[in-house]
């Protein structure tokens, strides 16, 4: 164990000091292995094949596929604004797609580069302009925190800090190996969920602030989650486990962060 513990410090000190970024709005530096450039051409692509797929319907005429483009567009004339103003502006490349999506799943997606889903489940909880403006906020917020990029760094990471376990514990007993490798294991995967957690909570907080530069008051997100957390009826496992905080964690977290996106909001 001495001699893992200097590897593996020297795996973590020499990505962190070669491979770092920071998130625009909350300050937060992520590691960053991978490029906009490599990841962005394959969202893309995902994109526009599970768009065209027989499996899938996507809603091209209606109000409700012209409020997903609208809202979306609103969100993101707002984002390139802040992003332009805050010296971001060379440092994002986004080729903004809106589309709704004809599935019973209350759900909602934003692929890195602006690829944006939506799907019919949702609207009914949604119920308002704003209540969906929160949820694709909240998407958006994961692409402009680049939190798919920052998770592939962080598998990066733990595969070359697997590979210093298993040049520090080669000349080591099979039992020892096994300790190490399943203690390394169970760390580093509790580290990510905690690391995803994280991540939604900074995506809560960006997609607040930037619905609130599009015009929709960031309040009615509390209303929004409270809604969600009703459709929960299955239960869910402890949070400690989870990728994503619990609904009362996430409620709260929202409550705490609303008045600083209300310095932002000058409604409609």
């Amino acid at each position: 164990m001495k001699t893992l513990r200097p590897l593996l410090i020297a795996v973590i000190a020499a990505v962190t000091f070669y491979a770092c970024s920071t998130v625009p709005l909350t300050g937060r530096s992520q590691l960053s292995l991978v490029s906009d450039d490599q990841i962005n051409p394959a969202a893309a692509a995902s994109y526009k094949e599970l768009l065209s797929s027989p499996a899938t319907k996507v809603v091209t005429s209606g109000t409700d596929a012209q409020r997903v483009k609208r809202i979306g567009g609103q969100l993101a004339i707002a984002i390139e604004k802040y992003l332009n103003a805050n010296g971001y502006a060379n440092q994002y490349s986004f080729a903004w797609e809106f589309n709704l999506i004809q599935s019973p799943e209350i759900n909602a997606w934003c692929m890195p580069g602006g690829k944006v889903a939506v799907y019919s489940g949702l609207l009914p909880v949604a119920q308002s302009d704003a209540g969906l403006a929160v949820v694709m906020g909240h998407e958006i917020g994961h692409a402009i925190a680049r939190h798919s990029a920052e998770r592939m760094s962080q598998q990066l990471a733990l595969q070359a800090g697997g590979t210093a376990v298993g040049a520090a514990t080669g000349n080591k007993s099979a039992a020892t190996q096994a300790i190490v490798g399943q203690l390394y294991g169970v760390g580093g995967q509790l580290a990510l969920l905690k690391y995803s957690r994280g991540q939604e909570t900074e995506a809560d907080r960006l997609g607040l602030t930037f619905m609130a530069m599009a015009g929709y008051d960031p309040r009615q997100a509390v209303a929004f989650w409270q809604r969600m957390a009703a459709q929960n009826k299955g239960g869910s496992p402890p949070e400690f486990l989870s990728t994503h905080p619990s609904d009362a964690t996430r409620i709260a977290n929202l409550q705490s962060l609303v008045p600083e996106a209300l310095k932002y909001y000058k409604g409609k």
